[in-house]
């Protein structure tokens, strides 16, 4: 098996703005593995607020490089098994993780569903960002969308406008990224209008959300606040829900065991994204039947994609029937 690696710049259409700041590109990583004249496709992108240094991740694979390229292939489970023996961040170990799905699947001629028995059918529509601005601009957006469910980033709570984005007649969910007061996450949970909004989405700083209860009116999603399986437990008096992104669990092969148990804890389960490519995109959608909701817009908000594969039509998602991921590179 040969590894290689490239960096881009994927170009936002238009400034993305959320509580951590505002953006017009973000850096990914395009990680692939090739055998057989195959080549699996994998992606993590360069996120300040998760401190993500690309040229770290770069410098870490030519350390490894040697034992990935001897390592035999078997199956994507026996591969994470090695990929969590390297002490790679969970980014990189997503991108690899993907990546080898993406190959395996190309070597046997099967697509992800098929070789793990899923459905491509049932499957949730994705939700359409919209940036931080005034509640009538995001309104306006909203109302103007093919779209119907839409995320909403806010930065603090408007507590006297932000219960009009439910007039827009679609599905709306909140996004705080952690810029709520506990006090402002009293008044949602307290307040009957809240069911209106699908979902509330880390509202708190990360481990700040002890004065969150899952049994008021507001439906609460965890997103930093849940890491991997050890947070499942000490959160379930709080959140109802958890938001699964596979650069921040660390790939396909930890997302599905994650999806199982937080079933089993009976929280409803999100499979999310950053500003990524279609590579990362289609690997999110490949999950994306085992989840009740999907926000899988990122490839949707860039206007320099390098790949094509699985794709989000106006929220419609629409898996690839080609072997693998159906990962191809365009440019």
């Amino acid at each position: 098996m040969k590894i290689s690696w490239t960096k881009h710049r994927l170009q936002l259409k238009e400034t993305f703005s959320i509580a951590y700041g505002s953006y017009d590109f973000r850096d990914s990583l395009l990680v692939k593995l090739s055998q057989h004249n195959q080549t699996g496709y994998g992606e993590c992108v360069a996120i300040n607020y998760y401190g993500i240094n690309l040229a770290g991740f770069e410098l870490k694979l030519k350390e490894i490089q040697n034992q990935l390229e001897r390592f035999a292939i078997v199956t994507p489970t026996e591969f994470y098994i090695f990929l969590s023996s390297l002490q790679l961040h969970s980014f990189l170990r997503s991108a690899l993780d993907c990546a080898y799905w993406d190959l395996s699947g190309k070597l046997e001629g099967k697509t992800f569903n098929e070789l793990n028995y899923f459905s491509s059918f049932g499957l949730p529509q994705s939700s359409f960002t919209i940036s931080i601005d005034s509640v009538d601009i995001q309104l306006k957006k909203i109302k103007e969308s093919p779209w119907q469910k839409f995320k909403v980033k806010c930065n603090g709570l408007d507590r006297n406008n932000v219960f009009r984005l439910l007039e827009s007649g679609k599905e709306i969910a909140l996004d705080a990224n952690a810029s709520f007061s506990p006090q402002d996450c009293v008044f949602l949970q307290n307040h009957p209008l809240s069911e209106g909004f699908t979902y509330i989405e880390q509202p708190l700083p990360v481990g700040e959300y002890q004065i969150l209860n899952k049994e008021g009116f507001a439906r609460w999603m965890a997103d930093e606040d849940c890491q991997d399986l050890s947070y499942l437990e000490r959160l379930q008096p709080h959140y109802s829900a958890i938001n699964i992104k596979l650069m921040k669990c660390g790939g396909i092969t930890p997302a599905l065991e994650l999806i199982e148990e937080a079933k089993n804890h009976n929280y409803k389960v999100m499979i999310g994204c950053m500003t990524e490519s279609s590579v990362g995109i289609s690997a999110g959608i490949a999950v994306a039947s085992l989840c009740d909701y999907a926000d899988l817009d990122g490839a949707n908000l860039i206007s320099n994609d390098y790949a094509k594969g699985s794709l989000v039509e106006k929220g419609i998602l629409v898996p690839s029937r080609k072997p693998g991921l159906g990962i191809e590179m365009i440019s």
